[in-house]
C-alpha cells in the first residue's frame, strides 16, 4: 500500500483529489459527486426536529448543503443543490420532513442553500476550507446566504413581518449553526492535512 501524499494545485477542492479508478473518466466522477451530494442533502433534511412557534424545522439540510457546496466546489456544489430542488419540487419527498413539491413556508431556505453550495465552492476554491478559521468564514457566509433568502421567503410565504420571520426563522437556529459550523471547522482541515501527507 502506498502512503505517497497527494498532490493538489491551487483552486482544488476536495473532490478534485479524489482519485479515478482506471476507465473512468472525470465527466462520470463528477455526475456521481452531484448525485450523492443531492441524495446526502436529502437525507440529512430528514433529520428534522420541529421548532415551537415556527413551521421550520432545525435539519442536517443546512450542514450538508454547505459541505456539498465546499468539498465539491462551485459548479459541482450548484448542480448537486439545483438537482436536490428540482427533484424535490418534482415530488421526490426528501425536504424537510419528508415533504416535496414548492412553495412550503421554508422552500426559500432550498433556494438559499442552491446559492450557498455555489459561495462555499467558489471560496474553497481560494482555500476557504484549509485552516479552522478560513472554513469558519466560509460556513458563516454560507449560511448567510441561506437566511438571506430563507428569511424574507418565510415572511412572504406565512404573511409573518419581517421581524416575526426573523424570530420563527433565524432567531432559533443560531446555536445550530455554531454548532454545524464547529463541526466543518474540525472536519475540512482535518480532510487537507490527511491528504497531504
Amino acid at each position: 500500500m502506498s502512503t505517497a501524499a497527494v498532490s493538489y494545485r491551487p483552486g482544488d477542492v476536495l473532490a478534485d483529489l479524489l482519485p479515478l479508478p482506471s476507465g473512468v473518466r472525470a465527466r462520470v466522477r463528477d455526475v456521481l459527486l452531484v448525485v450523492a451530494g443531492a441524495v446526502l442533502t436529502g437525507l440529512a433534511a430528514q433529520l428534522a426536529v420541529p421548532v415551537p412557534g415556527s413551521p421550520v424545522p432545525v435539519t442536517g439540510q443546512t450542514f450538508a448543503a454547505l459541505l456539498v457546496g465546499t468539498a465539491l466546489g462551485p459548479g459541482r456544489g450548484l448542480f448537486a443543490l439545483g438537482g436536490y430542488a428540482l427533484a424535490g419540487v418534482a415530488g421526490v419527498p426528501w425536504f424537510a420532513d419528508g415533504t416535496a413539491g414548492p412553495g412550503g413556508a421554508s422552500f426559500g431556505y432550498v433556494l438559499g442553500m442552491l446559492l450557498a453550495a455555489g459561495l462555499t465552492g467558489a471560496l474553497a476554491r481560494r482555500g476557504g476550507d484549509r485552516s479552522v478559521l478560513r472554513t469558519a468564514g466560509t460556513m458563516a457566509l454560507g449560511s448567510a446566504v441561506i437566511y438571506a433568502v430563507g428569511v424574507p421567503y418565510l415572511a412572504v410565504a406565512t404573511g409573518m413581518s419581517l421581524t416575526q420571520a426573523v424570530a420563527a426563522g433565524l432567531t432559533p437556529f443560531l446555536i445550530g449553526d455554531a454548532l454545524k459550523a464547529a463541526l466543518a471547522m474540525g472536519a475540512l482541515p482535518t480532510a487537507w492535512r490527511l491528504l497531504s501527507r
